[in-house]
C-alpha cells in the first residue's frame, strides 16, 4: 500500500473509527458470558453462504473495516478476515484483552477513555497493515515476502516507512481537524468584533468548520475506488453485527436484509463529540495569540477524549432513551457517507470474522 493510501486510511480510520467504542461495550452481565444460543448449524457448515446457528453470548461485538476485510473484536478476542487476491478468505485470530481489562487500576473514568483511544488506534493501524499485506496480488506479496529472514537494513527500512506514515498521518489529522479550523476562526474573529468578544460563538464556528472539513474529506475519499470499497466493508461490518444482534442464523441472506446504519457506530456520535468540545473550550480561557490557543487545545485533547468516552459508555446503556435517539439521528445520516452497500462476497468476509470471534468466546467460556 503506497504512502498516500496508508496515510489517508490511517487518518480516515482515526476520524471514523476512533470513536467506535460502543459496539464492543459489554453489558454488565457479560462477565458470566452465558450462552443463549448455539448448537449445530442448519445446512452446510462450510462455504461462504453457509447457514450457521447463531453463537449468541451476553456481550456486544465491535469492529471496523480494513483493506479488503473486516476486523471484529469481542471482549477477549480479535479476528481479522481478509479477501485474498485469489478469492479465498484468510482469518487471523488472536486473544486480545484491553489494558483496562488486564490492569483494573487503569479502569478509571476519563483515564480509561484516553488509554482505550490510543490502544484502538494502534490495534486499528496494525490491522490495516496486516490486511494490506494479505490482500495484495500474489506476485507482489512474493516480492514483499521473498526472504524468510529479511536483512537488518530491510527491517530498519520497514520500521522507518511505517513510522514516517504514522507521523505524517498524525500531522495531517491535527492540521485538518485542529489547526486549520482554529486558524480560520481566529482570522474571522480578527475581522469581527462580535466573534472576538463572544467566545461561545468563536467555538461554535470552529466546530462547524471542523465538521465541514470532516464531511468534505470523507466525501472526497469516497470518490476513490479503493476507499469506496472500504466504506462497503464498513457496511458489511454493520450488517454482520446486526445479523448477530437479531439472533438469526449467521449467513449472507440474513445479513443482506439488515440495514447498514448502526446506532452504535462512532460516526453516530461525532456530532456529539464536536458539541462536547465546543462546550468544553468555552470554559477554557482564551489565549492572547493563535499558537498559545492552539497549543492549549492540543494539550486538552486527551481530557476531551476521556469525557467523550464516558458519554459514549453512558449513552450506550440508554440507547432507547428518546433524547439519546435524537442525538444519534444525525450520525445515522452521516453513515450514508461512511458506509456503502456491500456485495455478498464482502458480507461473507464480515460474517467469517464475526463467527470466528464468537466461536473463540464460546470456547473460552466453557
Amino acid at each position: 500500500m503506497n504512502i498516500f493510501k496508508k496515510v489517508n486510511f490511517l487518518v480516515m480510520n482515526w476520524a471514523i473509527e476512533a470513536l467506535n467504542k460502543t459496539h464492543d461495550e459489554a453489558p454488565t452481565n457479560s462477565e458470566q458470558m452465558r450462552a443463549r444460543g448455539g448448537g449445530s448449524a442448519s445446512g452446510s457448515a462450510g462455504g461462504e453462504g453457509a447457514t450457521r446457528a447463531p453463537t449468541i453470548l451476553d456481550f456486544a461485538v465491535g469492529g471496523q473495516a480494513v483493506i479488503e476485510g473486516v476486523m471484529m473484536r469481542s471482549p477477549n478476542n480479535l479476528t481479522i478476515a481478509v479477501r485474498k487476491a485469489d478469492g479465498t478468505i484468510k482469518v487471523k485470530k488472536k486473544k486480545f484483552r484491553t489494558f483496562t481489562q488486564r490492569y483494573k487500576w487503569l479502569n478509571v473514568p476519563i483515564i480509561r477513555g484516553v488509554i482505550n483511544l490510543v490502544e484502538m488506534m494502534y490495534v486499528g493501524s496494525d490491522a490495516i497493515n496486516y490486511s494490506a499485506a494479505e490482500s495484495m496480488d500474489e506476485e507482489l506479496a512474493k516480492d514483499v515476502k521473498k526472504s524468510d529472514k529479511p536483512s537488518l537494513l530491510a527491517k530498519i527500512g520497514f520500521v522507518a516507512m511505517y513510522a514516517f506514515s504514522f507521523i505524517l498521518a498524525i500531522g495531517m489529522s491535527l492540521s485538518l481537524f485542529k489547526l486549520i479550523p482554529l486558524w480560520v476562526t481566529t482570522w474571522l474573529a480578527s475581522h469581527s468584533s462580535y466573534i472576538d468578544s463572544h467566545y461561545i460563538v468563536f467555538n461554535l464556528i470552529d466546530g462547524v468548520i471542523k465538521m465541514a472539513i470532516f464531511l468534505s474529506y470523507i466525501f472526497i475519499l469516497s470518490r476513490f475506488e479503493s476507499f469506496h470499497r472500504i466504506f462497503e466493508y464498513h457496511g458489511a461490518e454493520h450488517k454482520s453485527i446486526f445479523n448477530y444482534e437479531s439472533h438469526e442464523p449467521l449467513n449472507v441472506a440474513n445479513a443482506k436484509k439488515q440495514i447498514r446504519f448502526h446506532p452504535r457506530c462512532g460516526t453516530s456520535f461525532i456530532l456529539v463529540v464536536f458539541i462536547i468540545s465546543i462546550l468544553f473550550y468555552t470554559f477554557v480561557p482564551k489565549q492572547p495569540d493563535f499558537w498559545s490557543n492552539f497549543s492549549l487545545r492540543l494539550a486538552l485533547l486527551p481530557l476531551i477524549a476521556g469525557i467523550s468516552y464516558e458519554y459514549l459508555k453512558l449513552s450506550a446503556k440508554h440507547a432507547n432513551n428518546p433524547i439519546v435517539k435524537a442525538l444519534i439521528a444525525p450520525g445515522l445520516w452521516f453513515q450514508r457517507l461512511t458506509t456503502q452497500e456491500p456485495d455478498e462476497k464482502q458480507l461473507a468476509v464480515g460474517l467469517q470474522s464475526l463467527q470466528a470471534a464468537l466461536e473463540m468466546e464460546k470456547a473460552g467460556s466453557r
